[in-house]
């Protein structure tokens, strides 16, 4: 018996109901983050700290509309992103390590004397969904100040060796290497700091730190470390490549905590002299520790330096155990998980080392259970 019209019409709304569902389902999916994240509590400026609005050179501001890229650039940030009265903070961001990166920004604002003149640089994958990104931390930090910049991987994609640790070969762990190529032209000096940490003092004290009359870049060293350890006999046993650091005291240190001189970078093209040692590299194995390498044969010997209290370094453990670690001696300004444990996952899967705990505040994680305030 042939159905009535009105009940085949019922029908037909009913398939076009469900292929709408199931289409917006399929969106909602590739538009949202597996995480959810709680909003953070706005942090104001002390009384003294000096206004970063409407601050702008002339000779900058014609740089800035020069720019190719200008187009990225938010129009209500323009004058403060090329305020040298600013403290430039760069990071990278993707979905892997966004709790991680959430509680760094957190610990920033809430330990920061002048919060609201922080301006943060966030480098995310040219294949990522950068405006989720953005709309992610637009939602946790209503009034930060900050620019997502993609990242190009294909070019340094081809210049990737593999190395000791999977996470280590991510084209994005590069990005520091570009900075003075994605920031804009006025921003003048940064602060690059990894996802895995968390500071507990002003970031103004370590952007402050003075960078001397020639050295690009600033961070802790420790030339107590074996420094023959980061780079293979290849290197060492060839008479021209040893002779690198000639004349030059080289002592290890890590890449996630930097302050660096961007107009001195890009005059030096330190980005180029780093891809030629990534080049060399691809024809002889000279190191097996990722992006770091390349910042020591550069660098090393050369840098200002930085109170170790500033990077509280390998509470993550190895590259590949990850077992829990203690502090290094000393006043802490800044913990970082640098190595394979991260807090994150070891507090989720209930294994958490003890300074794990020192972290946890500044999750900002939205759980079932938690209960917004």
């Amino acid at each position: 018996m042939p159905k009535p019209p009105f009940l085949l019409f019922l029908m037909f709304v009913s398939c076009l109901f469900s292929s709408f569902i199931a289409s917006k389902a399929t969106i909602n999916a590739a538009t949202t983050l597996s995480q959810q994240f709680k909003e953070a509590p706005e942090f104001y400026n002390s009384p003294d700290c000096p206004s970063i609005t409407n601050y702008l050179e002339e000779d900058d501001a014609e740089e800035d509309q020069e720019d190719d890229e200008s187009s990225r650039h938010n129009i209500n940030h323009k004058n403060n992103v090329c305020s040298d009265r600013a403290v430039h903070v760069a990071m990278t961001l993707d979905t892997q390590y966004i709790r991680g990166s959430m509680a760094a920004i957190l610990s920033v604002l809430q330990h920061s004397s002048c919060p609201e003149n922080i301006f943060f640089h966030f480098v995310a994958s040219a294949s990522a969904n950068a405006s989720l990104l953005r709309a992610t931390l637009a939602h946790s930090f209503p009034y930060l100040k900050f620019q997502v910049y993609r990242f190009d991987d294909s070019h340094v994609s081809g210049l990737i060796s593999t190395s000791i640790r999977s996470a280590l070969d991510c084209p994005l762990n590069y990005a520091r290497s570009y900075l003075a190529n994605l920031l804009p032209l006025c921003v003048r000096k940064v602060v690059y700091l990894d996802s895995d940490l968390i500071l507990v003092d002003d970031i103004a004290k370590l952007a402050a730190t003075p960078l001397g009359e020639s050295s690009v870049l600033a961070a802790p060293e420790y030339c107590n470390a074996n420094f023959t350890l980061y780079f293979t006999p290849t290197l060492w046993s060839n008479p021209s490549l040893s002779l690198t650091f000639a004349n030059r005291k080289a002592c290890y240190f890590n890449t996630g905590v930097m302050v660096i001189d961007l107009d001195r970078w890009r005059g030096g093209e330190y980005t180029r002299r780093i891809e030629e040692w990534m080049e060399l590299q691809k024809r002889m194995r000279l190191y097996e520790l990722g992006s770091l390498p390349p910042f020591l044969l550069v660098f090393a010997g050369n840098i200002a330096p930085v109170n170790h209290r500033w990077n509280q370094h390998g509470l993550g453990g190895d590259n590949f155990r990850g077992l829990c670690r203690d502090l290094h001696p000393g006043p802490v300004s800044l913990l970082h998980w640098s190595g394979k444990g991260k807090p994150w996952a070891r507090l989720d899967a209930n294994r958490p080392c003890p300074l794990d705990a020192l972290w946890a505040p500044y999750d900002l994680l939205q759980t079932p259970f938690s209960l917004d305030s």
